[in-house]
Parts: C-alpha cells; sequence; structure tokens
C-alpha cells in the first residue's frame, strides 16, 4: 500500500498548537481502524520565519509541498510583522496560486450545544458550505501577485479578474459536490452568490454558472446578489446548501456564516485543485493565545478530516475515508454529550483537553 505523505505547516501563533491537535485525533482514528499513518514533511513558513530569515518559507518548501500528496497548514500571518507595503506575511497565496487550489470549501454547520447566535430554533439546522474561488477574483491582485498598480501617495489599482477556464472548474466542483450531499441526505442545490447588476465580471460569472448547470439538470440552481446573501445568512442560514462565489466575497462570508455557528474555532477548510489540495483551519494565528492551551482545535480537526476523505478518494485507500467519518461522528457525538467545551465558547476546556475528547470519543463511537 502507498503511505501517504503530507506537507505540515504549522505556521505561526496557534497555527502550531492546532496543527498537533489534528495530527493527534488523524492518529487516534486510522489507529482505531488499523490503517497505516501518513507520513509527515515538516516545512516552516510565516510570519516568524519571515522575522528570522527574511524569507516567506524555508528553501524549496514551496517545490517539496507540491510534492507531498496533500498539505495542511495551521495559521500564517502575525499583525506585527508585514513587507515594506504595509501587507501580511502569507506564502499560503502562493501556493494557491503555484498549485491552482481554485476551490476553497469551507463548511458550515451547527453543532448540539455549540454556541447558535440566531435565536430561531431553525439555527440548529445550519448545514451549508461556502464555495470560495480562491486563486482569482479581487484577490488576484494581491501584494504577493505584484499585480496592483500603484502611484504611490496618490492611487491603487487592484484588478479583479475572472477566467472562464477557472470558473468553469469552480462551478463544476460545485455542482459535484452539491451531488455528493444530496446523495447523503442533503438538499442538492448551488446557489451563484455575485453582485452582476452591477459588475461586467460578475455578469460573466453568472453566465458560467448557467451553462455549467445545465450539465447537471437533477440539482436545483439558484441566484443571490451577494449583499441580499450576507443578509440571508442572518435571517434564513438553514435554507442554504451550496454556495458559489468569488474569492473576496468567499473570504467575507464564510466568516460571517462561522460566526453563526460558534466561531472562527469551527471554521474548517480544505482549498482544492485538479491536482492538489491543502487542507487548514480558517482562523488567523492568535499570537495574545499562542502557546497557552487555549486555542479551539476543533477547526484543525475537522480540516484532518477533510484531508482524510481527500486522500481516501484519490489515492484508493477506503480506511482513509472511514476515518474522516470516525472524526466527524466523533465531533458529533461529543457535542451531543455536551463533552466539547472549548474555551471559545465560554467553556472550561483548553486545547488538549478538547483534542482528548475528541479522541475518546474517536475510540468509542460505533463504526
Amino acid at each position: 500500500m502507498t503511505i501517504p505523505e503530507i506537507a505540515m505547516i504549522p505556521g505561526d501563533g496557534i497555527g502550531v498548537d492546532v496543527a498537533d491537535a489534528a495530527q493527534i485525533c488523524i492518529s487516534c482514528a486510522l489507529t482505531r481502524l488499523g490503517a497505516e499513518h501518513p507520513r509527515y514533511r515538516r516545512i516552516d513558513a510565516g510570519a516568524a520565519y519571515f522575522q528570522a530569515t527574511g524569507q516567506e518559507i524555508e528553501p524549496g518548501g514551496l517545490d517539496r509541498a507540491g510534492e507531498a500528496d496533500a498539505m495542511f497548514l495551521g495559521a500564517i500571518g502575525l499583525p506585527s510583522v508585514r513587507n515594506a507595503d504595509g501587507t501580511e506575511i502569507s506564502p499560503h497565496l502562493r501556493l494557491r496560486e503555484i498549485y491552482q487550489l481554485y476551490a476553497g470549501v469551507r463548511p458550515v454547520k451547527a453543532y448540539p450545544n455549540a454556541p447558535q447566535r440566531l435565536a430561531d430554533p431553525r439555527a440548529a439546522e445550519i448545514d451549508l458550505i461556502i464555495l470560495r474561488e480562491s486563486t482569482e477574483g479581487l484577490f488576484y491582485a494581491a501584494a504577493v501577485h505584484g499585480r496592483s498598480e500603484v502611484i504611490p501617495g496618490v492611487e491603487v489599482r487592484d484588478t479583479m479578474r475572472i477566467t472562464r477556464s477557472v470558473t468553469e472548474r469552480l462551478h463544476r466542483f460545485g455542482f459535484r459536490l452539491a451531488a455528493k450531499r444530496k446523495a447523503r441526505g442533503g438538499q442538492g442545490r448551488v446557489t451563484c452568490v455575485d453582485k452582476s447588476n452591477v459588475f461586467q465580471s460578475m455578469a460573466f460569472f453568472r453566465e458560467i454558472y448557467d451553462e455549467i448547470s445545465a450539465e447537471f439538470p437533477l440539482l436545483e440552481t439558484g441566484y443571490s446578489y451577494v449583499d441580499a446573501q450576507a443578509l440571508d445568512l442572518v435571517r434564513k442560514p438553514w435554507e442554504a446548501d451550496v454556495l458559489v462565489m468569488e474569492n473576496m466575497f468567499g473570504d467575507i462570508l464564510s466568516d460571517l456564516a462561522g460566526g453563526l455557528v460558534g466561531g472562527m474555532g469551527m471554521a474548517a477548510c480544505g482549498e482544492y485543485g485538479d491536482a492538489h489540495a491543502l487542507f487548514q483551519p480558517a482562523h488567523g494565528s492568535a499570537p495574545d493565545i499562542m502557546g497557552q492551551d487555549k486555542a479551539n482545535p476543533l477547526a484543525a480537526i475537522l480540516s484532518g478530516a477533510m484531508m482524510l476523505d481527500y486522500l481516501g478518494e484519490k489515492m484508493g485507500l477506503p480506511a482513509y475515508e472511514d476515518a474522516a467519518q470516525v472524526i466527524e461522528n466523533a465531533v458529533q457525538a461529543g457535542f451531543e454529550a455536551n463533552a466539547l467545551r472549548p474555551n471559545e465558547f465560554g467553556g472550561d476546556m483548553g486545547t488538549q483537553a478538547v483534542t482528548r475528547a475528541v479522541c475518546q470519543f474517536i475510540v468509542e463511537v460505533p463504526l
């Protein structure tokens, strides 16, 4: 059997803490199933590494990350460490571009006994996906790509880019994801979130959505302007299934949606390309609590489950897909038993205690 290799990039702040938690839970699940464990290859990158060396990522790190079967990132960035132009250190943006990780999947799921910010009892039914295009859109102009036009002290122009090739793949990914969710009891609907009433780029984005949707006649379609969708995520998020959108819109709405189900400590993320994928908790590096056993590791643990599912499908390892489900079931069971009480939610459990509790449920949940 081929043993998967994972490029492990702990990064900055609490990234180290939560990356360790994800590895521990992955090990627990694979041990439970009697499966071979992956090999981890550590790669140093991020703001602290930049501060020490002047480089965002270790020599050869970008290439070695792509040689692995999957990449896992803890967190990147420290607010006090910036480039000369004022932007933060962002090697993960370069990884997205180099390996064309165009499909950013942000699951948003309500768990029992976790904070729910909406009073409506239907908030307990929230189970949606923010599907964020992750290589172009307005982020195409990010400083890491060097595509802003700057007249110092006078004007800055950031260009939003929407291409047919990437957008076609993104929409197909979204419809296939919705079909997979429908097979598991989901709604089977993809909503195009844009601003096509104002921007030609967004009208083009919607035009391609219409073309691709015709390939999936058994799935439902829908449209929403991004400002209206922000409102609906507060009014009726339980009606959403897969929401597909441009990069910057996804960056904003995924944080909004995460806040509905407890906070960014629950914000798992997988970024997929045609040949590579990177997994990470979508929260920041929170340097004010790094190393203090206060971080909520659940976003990283659930991202680890997404990675196992990806590796299982990519490499023909059904035990990895089963291990992903075991982790997800363990988190669900832990919340149902009120045994997961992270500090982030005002609970009495730090990073290590939450990790131990998830592992305990991994051992106990039915297979």
